[in-house]
């Protein structure tokens, strides 16, 4: 009885390290502190809100707006950054970014950025430089860890951030175009891009960031449609197994 109940114990010890194996290691030391379903409270977000760009209004119009909804809905640690510095925002070059990803803080991270983009990266004016799919993961593993983290890229070929490399388990990733297709509305006289305006269109509405990336899809489809687009963005998403059902801050 007792070798059985041994083998029985070693059995499941084996298929336990097995699991963990298969997932691979995590990127930091961090704990995932956010099971399927849970939520964070709002002023535990850590939120990095970027506008790579100002040759278009729309980049830091959509910022502007996002960071006072996210405000609205309880989130206390904004961080913004601006191409143009725009209402006393911090200069969004390389070096900035990267640092404040990298900073640890709160028990999850929430990352917007839009910009012009193409199939190597996020376009940041101030240093004239394209920030990677690699960098950028380097700089939130560095800085969130295994913490619940949804990256929000709004560019040109943005699809491209969703790759081998950038897929974790904790990871909710937003892409406003395939990695082989260009998004709109980031023209001299456009308030939004065509993404961003989806996005906060439908913030109110989401209780879950699959959801709410869902919905935002859909809505840059129809309002593409509807504008006659002839080769569509096909904006793109992926959900980490860690995070399938994460609430949005204060939902």
């Amino acid at each position: 009885m007792f070798v059985r109940l041994a083998a029985a114990m070693i059995l499941t010890l084996l298929v336990i390290g097995c699991t963990a194996d298969d997932q691979g290691p995590p990127p930091a030391t961090h704990a995932v502190s956010s099971a399927p379903g849970t939520g964070i409270p709002a002023d535990r977000w850590r939120t990095v809100l970027v506008a790579g760009d100002n040759n278009s209004p729309a980049f830091d119009n959509g910022i502007d707006t996002l960071r006072e909804r996210f405000a609205a809905m309880g989130v206390r640690d904004i961080t913004s950054y601006s191409s143009a510095r725009a209402g006393g925002q911090r200069l969004a070059s390389s070096a900035n970014v990267i640092n404040a990803l990298r900073t640890p803080g709160g028990q999850a991270c929430l990352v917007y950025m839009t910009s012009h983009g193409d199939a190597q990266g996020f376009f940041l004016r101030p240093d004239h430089r394209l920030l990677s799919p690699a960098a950028l993961d380097r700089a939130l593993s560095e800085g969130c860890g295994a913490m619940p983290t949804v990256l929000i890229v709004s560019a040109c070929h943005s699809g491209t951030f969703i790759n081998a490399g950038t897929r974790r388990p904790n990871r909710i990733i937003l892409a406003a175009a395939a990695a082989d297709r260009t998004s709109f509305g980031c023209g001299a006289d456009d308030d939004y891009t065509y993404y961003d305006q989806c996005f906060l269109q439908q913030l109110d509405g989401a209780s879950t960031w699959a959801g709410l990336a869902q919905a935002t899809r859909a809505c840059v489809e129809t309002l593409e449609r509807r504008l006659g687009v002839r080769q569509q963005s096909r904006p793109q998403l992926f959900v980490g197994a860690a995070v399938a059902n994460l609430r949005l801050p204060g939902r």
